[in-house]
């Protein structure tokens, strides 16, 4: 009996450490620390000063994009305005759809966890957020509303890097 509940207190205490983060790494940057400009498959974070045009897309509580696809010339920086016009929090992840896979499952385990990459916001209801970034590379790519439920009710979308 002892060791069952050493195994439970064991459990309960890797789950609550484990919590806010994909293992030993949360997406939360330190408090007024600038964005890390990691290269990633989909682009790399842009300066707001490169951004030459804005592209707004509205969240809802019906599980959708308003734009679902986009289009934008490779080398472009652009900033991404995501306004959550529903009830409840949204928030916008850019990737790869196997990316996003990998981390939709990540949320179903961690639904708490927060997120401050320069390629995440989260919004909540009423308000907006902003990403601003570079698309250097061609191809085609996604972005997804990753809170638990959302991604798999249809949150996502794409977008089309042309070269």
């Amino acid at each position: 009996m002892k060791t069952l509940q050493r195994f439970v207190a064991a459990a309960l205490l890797a789950a609550s450490a484990g919590a806010f983060a994909h293992g030993n790494e949360t997406h939360a940057p330190k408090a007024g620390a600038p964005a890390v400009k990691e290269q990633k498959p989909w682009g790399i974070a842009g300066d707001a000063d490169d951004a030459r045009r804005t592209i707004t897309l509205d969240m809802a509580d019906s599980m959708r994009f308003t734009p679902e696809s986009l289009r934008i010339q490779r080398g472009e920086t652009v900033r991404l305005r995501v306004a959550n016009k529903g009830q409840i929090m949204h928030e916008i992840v850019l990737g790869t759809q196997a990316s996003l896979d990998e981390h939709a499952q990540m949320m179903l385990k961690f639904p708490t966890m927060e997120h401050g990459e320069p390629y995440m916001a989260h919004v909540p209801p009423g308000q907006s957020g902003e990403l601003v970034w570079k698309f250097n590379r061609a191809g085609s790519f996604d972005f997804a509303c990753l809170i638990p439920g959302h991604y798999q009710a249809g949150m996502r979308g794409t977008i089309t890097v042309t070269p």
